[in-house]
């Protein structure tokens, strides 16, 4: 979305002054499950995992690499308690920007409001396939789609993180990867 956004001057020119950069050590958190999320993060360098609980477990489902936006958006729009947690597993430049000077810059930029809701409705449709192949596909089917689709998840993060993000232990990954 924002690799669009970098094109658009007149997004940069109302939010330039909004966003603030750090630099983070790989396993910084960003927001925890639980917290209100209150602000959007854009990747400069680097890679954020998204994960969340279960019974003990950590479930990643999803990973934001370079030029990509992350927050918990239903958080974020809501006020609600986040779902998941957010954190980086690469040293990273992450220029973040809060919620309400964010909102300011849709307010008074509708082609970026536009945009914002376009990107919207592909991390939905994402999140649609995501669950929708959790359901019907094989362990090795989600595989071989991560590798055609995705081919830097495989090369970027770490096994364990890959295993939990296709629903199956490091063990079963490995022998997926060793059937190839």
């Amino acid at each position: 979305m924002l690799n669009h956004l970098n094109h658009n001057e007149s997004f940069w020119k109302a939010s330039k002054d909004f966003f603030y950069s750090e630099k983070l050590k790989s396993k910084t958190v960003l927001l925890s499950e639980g917290e209100i999320s209150k602000k959007m993060f854009y990747v400069e360098k680097g890679c954020l995992r998204v994960w969340f609980n279960s019974n003990g477990k950590e479930i990643t489902f999803q990973f934001f690499f370079e030029g990509q936006m992350v927050s918990s958006f239903e958080s974020f729009w809501t006020g609600q308690p986040s779902l998941y947690s957010i954190e980086t597993i690469e040293d990273s430049i992450i220029h973040t920007i809060k919620r309400s000077d964010f909102q300011e810059v849709l307010d008074s930029n509708p082609s970026t409001k536009k945009d914002f809701e376009n990107y919207i409705y592909k991390r939905l449709g994402n999140y649609v396939k995501l669950f929708l192949s959790r359901i019907a596909d094989k362990p090795e089917q989600r595989y071989k789609e991560l590798l055609k689709t995705n081919p830097e998840i495989l090369q970027r993060i770490p096994q364990h993180y890959i295993a939990s993000y296709l629903g199956i232990s490091a063990v079963s990954l490995s022998r997926i990867r060793n059937r190839r």
